[in-house]
């Protein structure tokens, strides 16, 4: 009866650690779905301004003393860093065709991890959770991290959100028009300009958010851009360009797929990703939910 109980709360453990992770991954990856989904853009960078989220929430946690403050103020500077790069590159190669995107947003990712370097040096760096959250939570017979939990619940609420904005306020549905079919949605007198660069801005926010957010976890590294990048992408091919529900839904696959497969099956973890990856770019081309063809 004892190693039922111990199995019970193993499997509840790890359900629990592959939320969290796809909590994370749908924090990085609904911004990046829907500006591929929107701009047609490819932005590799986008994976960097997580990263910076997280330094800029160490140093503001380090300046203010308080996590909650570089919780609210380094997705905003994120936001506004992602806002120049829109003016000065990504407004200016929305036309210049995917290869170019890809080259020149793979290039920001060195720009960024230099830029890390010079400012905070190449060590890893933490940051504490807040007190209130630095603590365990016992339910279900388990003992889990409150930050942890703190990090499902966030990932719920901008989950939440999103789906109540998309689907029920004009902004919305101005949003999912444009994904649908830009030039019509311009036809009906939608500015279509604007909205593509609110898109973009709320999307670095969120990369930000994220970054914060990982720190307490993960820590701040110079590779840790790079290092999400990849499953980052594997979510928004498979959920489907410019789909909340697939980001969801590709988010939830990638943070089971990875975390059990390492309990499980530890040598071929990464492969079943692959191979998941592979399955659906053949069957499912556009993805699991895509918001369009």
């Amino acid at each position: 009866m004892q190693n039922v109980a111990m199995d019970v709360s193993f499997w509840i453990l790890q359900c629990l650690n592959a939320l969290q992770y796809a909590m994370l991954l749908f924090l990085l990856s609904v911004g990046l779905t829907v500006i591929f989904g929107l701009l047609n853009f490819v932005n590799l960078a986008h994976a960097s301004l997580y990263m910076l989220g997280a330094y800029l929430g160490i140093s503001l946690a380090a300046l203010t003393g308080s996590f909650w403050w570089a919780l609210l103020i380094a997705p905003l500077l994120v936001m506004g860093i992602g806002a120049g790069l829109y003016f000065t590159l990504i407004a200016r190669l929305r036309t210049a065709g995917p290869m170019n995107q890809v080259l020149v947003t793979f290039g920001l990712i060195f720009v960024f991890l230099d830029l890390v370097r010079i400012g905070w040096g190449d060590i890893a760096l933490g940051l504490a959770a807040p007190p209130a959250l630095s603590g365990t939570l016992h339910f279900l017979g388990i003992n889990y991290p409150s930050y942890r939990l703190f990090i499902i619940g966030l990932g719920g609420t901008v989950m939440a959100g999103m789906w109540f904005i998309l689907a029920r306020t004009q902004i919305g549905a101005m949003i999912r028009a444009s994904v649908e079919n830009t030039d019509m949605a311009a036809a009906l007198g939608i500015d279509v300009s604007r909205l593509f660069f609110l898109v973009f801005c709320c999307g670095c926010a969120l990369a930000g958010l994220a970054g914060v957010a990982a720190a307490p976890i993960l820590s701040a590294t110079t590779t840790m851009g790079i290092t999400i990048l990849i499953p980052t992408m594997i979510v928004v091919v498979i959920g489907g360009l410019g789909s909340l529900e697939g980001a969801i839904l590709g988010s939830l696959i990638i943070g089971f797929i990875d975390v059990f497969g390492a309990v499980l099956m530890p040598s071929f973890s990464a492969l079943l990703t692959y191979a998941l990856l592979a399955a659906v770019l053949v069957w499912r081309p556009h993805g699991l939910i895509a918001a369009r063809g």
